[in-house]
């Protein structure tokens, strides 16, 4: 089973959103069985997925000191890929979780605050066995020039998989628990999120293919 751990030291740049986005996009692509798995004490992903209408993709509450025995289950239950939300402030109880990582997407916004908040996650993820990331600028906003200078900034120490843009379509079908994909298939929203699960999904099947 391939494990997509979403982890950021700072809280607000969107992983929850994230999180349910690529694993229903996951879902859709035929990468399933797909579980979401969260670990966050406030239950932001638990409660979207609650207030869904599909099943799909399927849902697992724990905590982070039971989260091996639930990925066990999980497997055993025969999931092929989890997406699993962290909680917001990275503490080292979080490096367990980034040490079972096929993948760490590391959301931030185009920010100084939040760009000075990634070393603490990178430092979190070299301690847990130097897990392969991807950087992901969030909520940004079209044709802004912090966007250009936190590519830039955040190039030197890793890949940014792409940019993600604050569009109102994210929020709209969050109401309900869908995806923007889901309100409509063809928005811009839909298609950011369809090309970062093609990178994820492109790293993932070579984790795969490597044992």
């Amino acid at each position: 089973m391939l494990k997509l751990v979403l982890a950021s030291q700072k809280g607000g740049v969107g992983k929850t959103t994230l999180a349910l986005h690529l694993a229903v996009a996951a879902h859709e692509a035929g990468a399933g069985p797909v579980v979401m798995v969260d670990t966050d004490p406030q239950g932001s992903l638990a409660s979207a997925w609650n207030l869904r209408a599909a099943e799909q993709p399927a849902m697992a509450r724990t905590s982070i000191a039971e989260i091996e025995t639930t990925l066990q289950e999980l497997e055993a239950d025969g999931f092929r890929l989890v997406v699993i939300d962290t909680p917001p402030a990275i503490t080292a109880t979080i490096s367990s979780v980034l040490a079972l990582a096929d993948l760490v997407v590391v959301p931030t916004r185009p920010s100084p605050v939040d760009l000075a908040s990634v070393g603490v996650t990178l430092d979190l993820i070299e301690k847990s066995g130097n897990r392969p990331f991807y950087f992901v600028i969030n909520a940004a906003k079209p044709k802004a020039r912090l966007v250009i200078q936190s590519l830039t900034a955040l190039a030197q120490h890793g890949r940014v998989a792409t940019t993600i843009h604050d569009r109102v379509d994210f929020p709209t079908a969050m109401i309900d628990g869908r995806t923007a994909g889901e309100l409509d298939p063809k928005c811009k929203a839909a298609t950011e999120i369809t090309n970062l699960w093609k990178i994820i999904e492109k790293h993932l099947n070579k984790r795969e293919a490597s044992g």
